[in-house]
């Protein structure tokens, strides 16, 4: 693990860190916060959560930056590493009363100049979709409906014990079929009297619970997807309204610890879907580059990989232990990585279907992962014979917008029969409970364990490494003849037990259900396009108390539920040993409290932590003079 001034203290703040790039520094006059810049009390409150938008506009000021602290919404230029954050002029500021912004996402394919789509989660279950430019509210999903019920009043007697025989209020239990509660209501004529009347409950129509995240369809102008605490995932339809009684559901898919059901209606209502998946909250999904996947980590500790518009189940990970918080995928797709409360970041190959890395350098909770497409090492390396076809490996090496123009135009020559085949090492961070901020290197030791290389090209100290998966695909590079995989460069390599394919898709296949999920889930995806796209804090839940523990809540979606004892050691959640163990490239402790934002951008990385501080970090070469 990389470090920076020894003598000095562990608990210390930094405000600078070197990579293989240079030096990224924090720019304190690009920092973002409520307009007092006074620390947030975050106890009991949702996550800071930051979503930015390029609205291209002509002044070059066209980032807008939109954060939550407790039940207060902010909306910003974002001026980055260019000039100060002004805080007296937010263009728009919301504040909330008895619910609290938990998540937002703006639509990147609408936004101009004039007007932007922001839709906002909350705590109580609604989703609002407004404008901050306008500074308008143009829906509200989920929202509550009145009900009236009978009620019987029973009055308190010890209240009446008590002297409140002369107030003009008393103490009553309010009893429907749905609720109990305790109400002042004006004092009864007589003690023997009942008191028979009627009150109004506002029911939510579709889900109780949190919203956990919610997101845009990429492609889509009007789809969105809205994940609860209760595990259910909901698609509307902006268009769509929600309806005045609460939805009737028919099964659409079912299969392996989920279930797909539509809305049962005359006319097209929303939710258009509703997901069940797995056990206990949905804590995030992402969608994959290309919009056809969609990847969702749950509170019982499984990443599970659907395709989205087929609704079938490519492939499921276990973590090593608890829940799963955070996913991300690479900027080409090829991998995924999830972070959660076994304090470890697990990097997944959609390919093979199998956990190909871990990475140990948090002390607490992986609030956050994000894969940075700026930062790519390409190298040219020696040819070597490659068990897929060409354009399979080619594939592999092209994603993104690059940090260079000299990487960018190395890619470009995938199509090139004269060029030497070139090498490409992931860049992916992390963020934690712990305040730590942590930078790693996915490099070609990991990814290919069999590959010889000309000359290491790594910053990742690899603890171990794996056999060939069995029954792999041919994406994967060989040495021809070789049956024992060579020592890896710069890595310590002890030999292990096989590792075989964990990937699996849902045995439920009809195809009158398939073109059922794509009157609702494809529209408006005609033309995809690509777009740049908590639990409470435990920190003794960390490496040193890992358990298989597992929940009590029976699962709803399947009859048998997953042991944690009986998938460790299996393709689903290998065991420490059966896989490279990551160090992390640079591990930083960047605030005083927990850190729940980690975003990359061309110029400059953004963190945000849970005292309500949006922080900018310029990147090697990118720091200019700021000035108001």
């Amino acid at each position: 693990m990389a470090t920076e001034g020894g003598g000095k203290e562990m608990n210390e703040i930094k405000t600078q860190f070197t990579t293989r790039e240079g030096l990224y520094k924090l720019l304190p006059n690009s920092e973002y916060s409520r307009p007092n810049r006074v620390p947030f009390n975050s106890q009991g409150s949702n996550p800071v959560r930051v979503s930015f938008v390029n609205l291209n506009d002509q002044s070059g000021n066209g980032d807008r930056l939109c954060f939550n602290v407790g039940r207060e919404l902010y909306f910003y230029i974002y001026k980055g590493v260019r000039k100060a954050a002004d805080l007296s002029k937010p263009i728009d500021k919301r504040i909330y009363k008895g619910t609290q912004p938990t998540c937002h996402d703006f639509n990147h394919l609408t936004a101009t100049a004039e007007s932007v789509s922001l839709l906002v989660g909350f705590s109580a279950g609604q989703v609002q979709l407004i404008d901050p430019i306008k500074k308008e509210t143009s829906k509200l999903f989920n929202e509550e409906s009145s009900c009236q019920h009978l009620w019987k009043v029973d009055w308190n007697e010890e209240r009446e014990n008590e002297g409140s025989k002369t107030s003009e209020e008393a103490l009553v239990t309010v009893q429907t079929e749905s609720h109990t509660v305790q109400m002042p209501v004006p004092s009864p004529p007589s003690l023997a009297s009942d008191l028979f009347s009627s009150v109004q409950f506002a029911e939510r129509l579709i889900d109780k619970s949190r919203v956990t995240c919610v997101k845009w369809v990429p492609g889509s102008e009007s789809l969105f997807l809205v994940a609860h605490s209760s595990g259910n995932m909901y698609l509307y339809n902006v268009e769509h309204s929600c309806g005045t009684t609460a939805p009737h559901y028919q099964l659409l898919k079912q299969g392996e610890s989920f279930a797909v059901h539509t809305c049962k209606s005359k006319s097209t209502r929303n939710p258009l879907l509703k997901w069940t998946v797995g056990e206990g909250a949905l804590n995030e999904f992402a969608f994959s580059p290309d919009g056809k996947f969609l990847a969702c980590v749950s509170q019982d500790g499984f990443l599970r990989v659907f395709n989205f518009d087929s609704v079938e189940l490519h492939g499921t990970m276990k973590s090593y232990f608890g829940g799963l918080l955070c996913v991300c995928w690479s900027p080409d797709g090829k991998y995924i990585v999830t972070g959660g409360e076994d304090d470890l970041v697990t990097v997944w190959s959609f390919i093979d279907g199998r956990v190909i890395a871990r990475g140990h350098g948090h002390k607490s909770w992986v609030s956050v992962v994000a894969f940075d497409p700026y930062t790519t090492s390409v190298e040219e390396s020696d040819p070597m014979e490659f068990s897929g076809s060409d354009e399979d490996f080619q594939d592999l090496l092209h994603f993104g917008r690059d940090r260079a123009n000299s990487t960018q135009s190395r890619l470009s020559k995938r199509n090139s029969t004269e060029s030497r085949p070139v090498s490409v090492t992931y860049r992916f961070g992390s963020v934690g409970q712990d305040t730590q901020l942590c930078l790693w290197d996915l490099t070609e030791d990991i990814l290919f364990p069999h590959q010889p290389l000309s000359r290491a090209r790594t910053h990742t100290n690899v603890m171990n490494a794996t056999s060939p998966p069995a029954g792999s695909t041919g994406n994967s590079v060989s040495t021809p003849g070789s049956s024992a995989p060579p020592p890896l460069p710069r890595s310590n390599s002890l030999p292990h037990s096989t590792v075989s394919n964990a990937g699996s898709k849902s045995n439920v296949a009809d195809g009158a259900i398939a073109s059922g999920v794509s009157k609702f889930a494809t529209l408006s995806l005609h033309d995809r396009k690509d777009r740049h796209h908590e639990k409470d804090h435990k920190r003794n839940h960390s490496m040193g108390h890992i358990s298989s523990k597992s929940s009590d809540k029976l699962n709803l979606v399947t009859k048998t539920k997953t042991d944690p004892a009986k998938t460790l050691g299996t393709p689903l959640c290998p065991r420490m040993e059966d896989v490279p163990l990551l160090e992390p490239l640079i591990c930083k402790k960047i605030a005083h409290e927990r850190l729940t934002v980690l975003i990359f951008l061309e110029d400059c990385v953004v963190t945000a932590c849970q005292e309500g501080f949006v922080c900018t970090w310029g990147r090697p070469g990118k720091v200019v003079s700021l000035n108001p």
